[in-house]
């Protein structure tokens, strides 16, 4: 089991940015893929992005594409995500996940990952 913990989260005004943070208790970090989801109230918890073990691949959900950016550091055992442009519905709390995979695939669906963060509330103002 990979303990994850997330910073960065919360209060900025429509248009704005933030930088989520993830730190990862493992030494293999680069054997993990890691991802982003959120959860807003009263709706299901939904992929953001995810980055490949070596930070080469990455997927983002169409919702965010050309406004966040996954990126990842092996050497810190750490990924980030960066949003820029955010909007109200946005709002969420953003979880961090992982998940041990071969270098040849990168997970995108919220039952492939097996280590969850706590979450870090995000609040978009409009």
């Amino acid at each position: 089991q990979v303990q994850l913990e997330e910073s960065g989260g919360g209060l900025v005004e429509a248009g704005g940015s933030l930088t989520l943070s993830c730190t990862a208790s493992r030494r293999a970090f680069s054997r993990l893929s890691m991802g982003w989801f959120r959860q807003a109230p009263g709706k299901e918890r939904e992929f953001v992005a995810v980055v490949s073990r070596g930070g080469g691949t990455k997927y983002y959900a169409e919702s965010v594409k050309g406004r966040f950016t996954i990126s990842r550091d092996n050497a810190k055992n750490s990924v980030s995500l960066q949003m820029n442009s955010l909007k109200p519905e946005d709002t969420a709390v953003y979880y961090c996940a992982s998940k041990s995979t071969i270098l040849t695939y990168t997970p995108q669906q919220r039952h492939e990952f097996d280590s969850w963060g706590q979450g870090t509330q995000v609040t978009v103002s409009p």
